[in-house]
């Protein structure tokens, strides 16, 4: 059964700085997620609070066992996965257990390469930590 995300209060601090800072005004929102729970740390005032954050987490949950298979490639190690949609994009960046995604408006590439290496070094950190 989901559960709701028990993230540590410092983390989603860290996170919503990380992502105001590089995105800006074209933050959507963000999402927490383990494998075993999800929780939402932002999301924009003039979106509606519909998304199925379960459905979401279950098809970005699919990133814990894909870094396996892209390990040892030519391309070096995965960084983040980018998607885009009719209105706006979605980062997902995984590090050890923990994932976020991170929805935005349009924005130039360069800083979806920002937000991915800013988010991976954020939830780095978180992973040492609770080792």
């Amino acid at each position: 059964m989901e559960e709701e995300s028990e993230i540590d209060p410092q983390l989603a601090d860290e996170l919503l700085s990380v992502c105001r800072t590089v995105v800006g005004d074209e933050l959507r929102s963000i999402t927490h997620f383990t494998e075993e729970s999800v929780g939402q740390i932002y999301l924009r005032s003039d979106l509606d609070r519909t998304a199925d954050l379960i459905g979401f987490a279950e098809h970005e949950r699919m990133g814990f066992r894909s870094q396996s298979a892209y390990r040892n490639t030519q391309l070096g190690e995965y960084q983040a996965t980018i998607r885009m949609f009719e209105h706006g994009f979605l980062t997902r960046v995984i590090a050890g257990g923990h994932g976020v995604w991170v929805t935005t408006d349009s924005m130039d590439i360069d800083r979806f390469e920002e937000l991915s290496t800013a988010l991976k070094s954020v939830l780095g950190e978180t992973s040492k930590q609770n080792k």
